[in-house]
């Protein structure tokens, strides 16, 4: 049985209650050059708005795949609400 692993951040980690925190990505990492984890392995981390920015570059460059994302406010993790189809 393999066991599931998730490098970076634990979800009570004190990055997730800094005031400049304003999102949570989990991703998969792509290539081997990453310093969080390695390839095949999935991440999370609590990034102000700033860091979320070089994630998107980095998914852009094809370097990690975004598996979830969620807003955080003041230590609280904001899911995202599921689009309606009219």
């Amino acid at each position: 049985m393999k066991q599931f692993t998730t490098r970076g951040h634990d979800l009570l980690a004190v990055e997730r209650f800094r005031d400049d925190t304003r999102h949570m990505v989990e991703f998969e990492v792509l290539k081997d050059d990453n310093l969080i984890a390695l390839r095949g392995e999935t991440a999370r981390l609590f990034l102000s708005e700033q860091g979320y920015q070089r994630i998107l570059r980095s998914q852009e460059q094809k370097e990690i795949r975004i598996t979830y994302h969620a807003l955080v406010v003041e230590g609280h993790i904001i899911k995202p609400k599921k689009k309606k189809h009219h």
